[in-house]
């Protein structure tokens, strides 16, 4: 048995193959290197270049590899520019994610792991938000995510196809043996950027808002280190491949932290006080998205190790310790 990654070179799907590599698993991953780095893809993976919506190139890469199970990460995930081009997203995310889907019909594939998002829940009223909260994204790119949810789980009535949606919230860190981490150097995330700022390759960073209903006026969000994610990717292939019924999941910890306190935990974490600076707040950001975690821990037995803000800021750190380093090399 065999599992295609799409996405696989990318930050979250390089995690995930190794975690599969590292559990003996055959893997090939799919990726069109659009934003991806076919450095990251572990050497044990076979790797093809191409694209998700290329039916006749994943039917042929199901047929020639065995392949029994579609771990799907490939798409665009930056919320801003969802928000500047949202028929691009709407493109890359869900078109492509719909003849990927029918590429997994024709070829008979059973287990589909879908990597969503908490943004499909938008501008939730409850918090912690569960899985049963009002879907209401306020961006593309949530809808984007949602629309293909929606084409997964109408699929899974009409075809012996069972899915699992992993909807994530704030995913941070890096592989604890430093093999892969957030490469993209156009990256928003929040530690990506402020570790960034810490080692000096960014002139501060940018807190956008502080009039948000919180605490501190800064926006609250569940960060979640990717090694943990992968792990809960990896409990969601083993509980489809038992015939586990379909279903959609957060992958969270249950806890939020304010961007200030984020920020604050990096110049601890580091050692430098880099600069902050306070501006407007960004389209399509939510106040609060923090995870409401008991269905994951309860249907696969899921059990995060990495939880420890501190760990995710010091994985994150030596990740782009090691960027720095390599770019300096070269």
């Amino acid at each position: 048995m065999t599992v295609l990654v799409t996405g696989g070179a990318g930050y979250i799907g390089s995690h995930m193959v190794l975690a599969l590599v590292d559990a003996g698993q055959e893997v090939v991953v799919l990726d069109d290197l659009s934003t991806g780095f076919r450095g990251q893809v572990h050497p044990k993976a076979h790797f093809v270049q191409g694209d998700i919506a290329d039916e006749s190139l994943v039917a042929d890469i199901i047929r020639k590899h065995g392949v029994d199970a579609i771990v799907h990460f490939a798409g665009s995930i930056v919320v801003p520019d969802s928000v500047a081009d949202p028929l691009g997203y709407y493109f890359n995310n869900t078109v492509k994610s719909r003849a990927l889907i029918s590429a997994a019909v024709q070829n008979k594939i059973e287990n589909f792991i879908f990597s969503s998002t908490a943004a499909i829940y938008g501008d939730a009223k409850e918090s912690p938000i569960a899985e049963t909260a009002p879907l209401n994204p306020v961006s593309p790119y949530g809808t984007s995510k949602l629309m293909t949810e929606l084409m997964l789980r109408d699929t899974a009535v009409a075809h012996p196809l069972r899915y699992v949606a992993l909807r994530y919230f704030n995913v941070a860190g890096a592989d604890p043996q430093c093999r892969s981490g957030q490469s993209s150097r156009r990256a928003t995330h929040l530690i990506k950027v402020a570790t960034q700022a810490a080692l000096g390759e960014r002139n501060g960073i940018d807190v956008f808002g502080t009039d948000y209903p919180t605490p501190d006026g800064t926006c609250l969000r569940d960060y979640i280190h990717v090694s943990d994610l992968a792990s809960a990717h990896m409990l969601a292939l083993d509980y489809l491949r038992a015939g586990g019924k379909s279903t959609a999941m957060n992958c969270g910890y249950g806890r939020g932290y304010s961007v200030l306190e984020v920020v604050e935990a990096v110049k601890r974490v580091s050692g430098v006080a880099f600069d902050v600076r306070l501006t407007d707040r960004r389209a399509g950001d939510p106040a609060a998205l923090i995870a409401g975690a008991d269905r994951i821990r309860e249907t696969l037995g899921w059990k995060p190790a990495l939880e420890e803000l501190e760990t995710i800021i010091a994985h994150a750190l030596a990740w782009e310790e090691n960027l720095k380093n390599k770019a300096a090399a070269a």
